[in-house]
């Protein structure tokens, strides 16, 4: 029985005294029995939390209450059980990590791409002058993206402004932007707008609404989420699996990170090579002496590096 609910979310609200904020959102958060990670900056809040029904419920309606937040919209999963261990807020320069801190050319409260519900997105998608653009990252889009897409080989999100130039050849088609829960495609669409494209769109909701809403047609793969769970299924309609073994090129549905915590790449792995390295990208990583027991899974919460000395 799923007695429990994940809470996805963000705002792009200014907050005054933001870094205080965070401390204080910390002790509200843990003071429901919430746990999960949030980063507060000055320009809004970027969330995911888990925990009993009636404690994300309490949640929302705190968020709510608060007029800086009262458009906050958030995308609720039924859970077995709570999708995180600890609860982290913390406060950064960005919500989403861009690079691109210049109100005056990226503000998703001035100008964004036009936002598009599932449904009128899911009726586009197949339309000649569209380009479906995923702006994650590859081990994102690895496990799963739209039929057709165009993807870009970024480890980062804060590496999307870099790629402009490459998309120049799609600026006389429609743009339609996607990510997991729409936060990145605020910033990125407005990017996209700032170097004379004319014609954006970005999912509302991201993948996650999508697969609410739509059913999650012509999604392909699992999507990754930032949580215990690390990926979710979306499609329902025509499920395809699109992901392979970073080991074997087997295909496989399986997100794992890798068992050496001073390597923790994400990567997909099939079982019988997650069995064989251990839950190890590589050979080598299963010779480091803090490699983690392999457990099935493939999930391992992040663990602080050790500090070098300095000479």
């Amino acid at each position: 029985m799923e007695n429990y609910q994940t809470l996805l979310y963000y705002c792009y609200s200014p907050i005054a005294e933001a870094e205080q904020f965070a401390a204080d959102h910390l002790k509200f958060c843990k003071s429901l029995g919430l746990t999960g990670r949030i980063i507060v900056a000055d320009e809004g809040l970027n969330g995911t939390v888990s925990g009993t029904k009636a404690s994300c419920a309490a949640y929302m309606d705190a968020v709510h209450a608060d007029e800086r937040f009262a458009k906050t919209e958030f995308k609720i999963d039924e859970v077995a059980e709570p999708s995180f261990i600890k609860m982290h807020c913390r406060y950064k320069s960005e919500i989403v990590h861009s690079g691109l801190r210049d109100p005056n050319i990226i503000n998703p409260n001035v100008q964004t791409g036009k936002h598009l519900e599932p449904v009128e997105f899911q009726k586009m998608i197949d339309q000649e002058d569209v380009i479906i653009l995923d702006v994650r990252s590859n081990y994102e889009h690895n496990l799963g993206r739209f039929k057709n897409a165009v993807t870009l080989d970024i480890e980062n999100f804060r590496d999307f402004p870099e790629k402009i130039n490459e998309l120049a050849k799609y600026k006389d088609k429609k743009v339609l932007t996607y990510c997991t829960g729409g936060i990145k495609c605020e910033k990125a669409s407005a990017l996209l707008l700032h170097h004379g494209f004319s014609d954006v769109y970005q999912l509302h909701g991201g993948i996650i609404k999508y697969g609410k809403e739509a059913g999650g047609e012509d999604f392909e793969g699992k999507c990754y989420v930032f949580d215990n769970r690390i990926a979710v299924d979306i499609n329902t309609v025509n499920p395809k699996v699109v992901s392979t073994c970073y080991n074997c090129g087997k295909v496989t549905p399986k997100m794992i990170n890798c068992a050496n915590p001073e390597c923790n790449e994400h990567i997909t792995q099939c079982d019988d090579c997650g069995e064989s390295l251990e839950g190890c990208c590589s050979v080598i990583c299963t010779t480091n002496p803090r490699k983690r027991p392999y457990d099935g899974t493939g999930y391992y919460v992040k663990v602080p590096q050790p500090v070098k000395a300095r000479l």
